[in-house]
């Protein structure tokens, strides 16, 4: 039975300094580093999130440990710092994009006491996925999707999809809840909308059980050394909390 990890990145960078709180929105470079060269000594496998969802279905087998790397909001330090790294390797990622707020700063985190940084342009986007990595959806405006009236949601999720294809001149078949926030509306919509795979915040390893729709991930956090990476894919893969599903997925 396929056993795919996904981690959650979000920023990449220099950052020395412990944040007080929302550690998991940074990792520190030296770090991540070692994290990617801790993957390929430790006999993982990173693979595609396209390969992942064929896998989870049975439709390949993928090599041993595999392990998807996806990075959220689409921030300029991926490619400026997180990218080099993942090419000199030749680990494949996927970044989600907000699709109303390419070029612009990540507003949203303002409410959180966290300080707004530079998010990619269309033409960066452009040349992220120039470079290999797959561009998926993170809405139009990054909201709490389960808090939001149904027709917003609808918007959110079909909107951004069609922005993204048209920055990209390519499909956009993948999808990101923001905050993890999501209920069996956004669900549905994501269906509704074309989308291949969603993923979610809950930890835990992903399987053939879940819904494509609703797949887990494993946050790593500033704190986290090579080691604490390690540490979450051997033993943080059992949900605290019954995932979403629809009664029948494919």
């Amino acid at each position: 039975m396929s056993r795919i990890h996904i981690l959650m990145y979000h920023r990449v960078g220099h950052f020395p300094q412990r944040m007080p709180s929302h550690r998991a929105q940074i990792c520190h470079l030296p770090r991540f580093k070692a994290q990617m060269a801790m993957l390929r000594y430790c006999g993982y496998s990173v693979v595609s999130l396209d390969d992942a969802a064929v896998a989870l279905r049975g439709g390949k087998t993928l090599p041993p440990r595999p392990v998807v790397l996806t990075f959220d909001d689409a921030y300029v330090d991926f490619l400026e710092q997180a990218a080099p790294v993942l090419q000199a390797h030749g680990y494949p990622a996927t970044v989600y994009a907000v699709a109303g707020l390419l070029g612009k700063t990540s507003e949203w985190v303002t409410p959180e006491g966290l300080v707004p940084a530079p998010l990619m342009s269309a033409a960066q986007l452009r040349e992220v996925h120039a470079m290999g990595f797959t561009v998926g959806s993170h809405t139009v405006s990054h909201p709490r999707l389960a808090q939001a009236d149904t027709p917003r949601i609808v918007e959110e999720l079909t909107a951004s999809k069609r922005m993204l294809e048209d920055v990209l001149g390519a499909p956009v078949n993948h999808f990101c809840y923001p905050y993890g926030s999501h209920d069996m509306r956004a669900v549905e919509a994501a269906a509704a909308a074309g989308y291949a795979t969603g993923t979610t915040c809950q930890r835990a390893v992903a399987t053939p059980a879940d819904d494509l729709l609703t797949l887990p991930r494993k946050a790593v956090s500033q704190g986290n050394t090579a080691f604490g990476v390690l540490w979450k894919l051997l033993t943080k893969n059992t949900a605290r909390q019954a995932a979403l599903r629809r009664p029948v997925h494919a």
